[in-house]
Formats: C-alpha cells, structure tokens, sequence
C-alpha cells in the first residue's frame, strides 16, 4: 500500500521510490490525543504538521475570551503558524487536537534542507503556498462579502464531513458568528 504522504505528494509531482525514501526521512510521526496543543501562542512554531488522521484547528482568543478559528485541517492537511514559521517569531495562534490525531511534521530546518536539495519538493511546497493563498483569499472575501447564511451553505458544501467531526461553537466561530445565530442558520 501507499504511503499516503507519497499519494499527496504525488498529486502534484511524480516520484521515485528512492526520492519518496528521501523525503520521508525529514519527517518524524508524533501522534497527539484530543486537546494537546501542537502550538501555544508566545511559541515559535518550528514545526510544519501534515495530519495522516484527526482534525486540528488554529486560533486566536481575544482579551474578552471571545475565540476566532482560523483554520480547521484534517486528513492530508498541512498546517501550522506560518507567519511564526517562516519569521521565526513568537506564534500569535495557537493549534491544539480536536480529535485524537496522527500526524508527521517536518522542522524548519529540516523543510530548509529538503527544499535545498530537492527541487521537487521546493515545487511541491510553492504549489501548496499557492493554492493556500486562493483559499485565503477566498475566505477572507467571503468573510467580508457574503452573509451568515450564505458562508455556513459554503461551508457545508465544501467539508460536509466537518459537521459531523468539530461542536457547533467552533463551527461559529470560524464562520464569525454566535452559537446563536448558527443555530437559526441550522434550522
């Protein structure tokens, strides 16, 4: 059977057995139960995380306890605090376990140094920027544009195994609404 890190990969570039073999070697499984952090905010996140099974989210808690999730990733997702990541500076989201989770996760230095010396994965990864990028951005636009209704039907349609998997109040607060408000777009 396939690795399924090697059939990811393999969306976007071919590789040998020797060049998946290499690769791998950068990455080392962790698995985490539910609700153990990956990242705590004030942390530098030297770790990027690709989750083989579980669901993870990232987010920010206002001063009034209020939280905001920004991301949500489960199987084949990649995630961590990119910004920390990249910069090397303390991590201002944290990511913790919704469900118990397998994951592998590359270091930075190590993400460096497979970038460096394969150029394969150094497409791999600016291929995967990319698309996180039009993601964003269609979040983000749609954050600022649609309605309630309009962003939960989105959501839905997009990741329907999502409802299933993560409580209501973080549904809400990714799609920036109150448990209420849901609720009422639920019904």
């Amino acid at each position: 059977m396939t690795h399924p890190l090697r059939q990811h990969i393999e969306e976007i570039i071919p590789l040998t057995d020797e060049e998946f073999a290499y690769i791998l070697s950068f990455f080392q499984p962790i698995t985490k139960r539910k609700h153990q952090y990956l990242l705590q905010e004030g942390e530098i996140a030297n770790k990027e995380y690709w989750v083989v099974n579980g669901c993870v989210k990232s987010y920010f808690i206002e001063d009034s306890g209020k939280e905001h999730i920004l991301q949500f990733a489960m199987e084949n997702w990649w995630i961590t605090d990119y910004e920390s990541f990249v910069k090397q500076q303390p991590s201002k989201t944290a990511i913790d376990c919704i469900e118990d989770c397998e994951l592998l996760y590359i270091t930075y230095e190590n993400r460096d140094k497979l970038t460096a010396s394969m150029h394969k994965m150094e497409r791999f990864w600016a291929k995967k920027s990319k698309m996180g990028r039009i993601a964003l951005q269609k979040r983000i636009v749609s954050l600022l544009q649609n309605s309630a209704k309009e962003r939960y039907d989105q959501l839905l349609e997009q990741y329907p195994t999502l409802f299933q998997r993560v409580p209501k109040k973080m549904i809400a607060a990714y799609l920036g609404v109150s448990r209420e408000t849901l609720s009422r777009l639920n019904s």
